[in-house]
């Protein structure tokens, strides 16, 4: 069972309001809106996707590695190389 699977629906809610969001973005660029208002609106999208990220990771942790960590010390591991991997991407995008 997925870390997030408790909160799946308010997920799939947020990320079809980005969608929605990313959606009014494209118009705004085939209505040539004033660059600014399309940056504005890029970086609102930005950081609701950002927000999901950090809801997943957050979700990942409390679930999967504590899971793991009872599991064993090397199933931990895993769980921890997986969680700092996606941090590690999450920091760079």
């Amino acid at each position: 069972m997925n870390g997030y699977a408790g909160t799946k629906e308010d997920y799939l809610k947020r990320l079809a309001r980005i969608e929605g969001q990313v959606r009014g973005i494209a118009r705004m660029v085939e209505n040539d809106t004033y660059c600014i208002d399309v940056l504005t609106q890029v970086s609102a999208a930005t950081k609701a996707l950002q927000a999901v990220s950090l809801g997943l990771l957050e979700d990942h942790i409390s679930h999967c590695v504590i899971d793991a960590a009872r599991e064993s010390d090397e199933a931990a591991a895993v769980k921890v190389t997986e969680a700092s991997a996606a941090i590690a991407r999450l920091v760079r995008s």
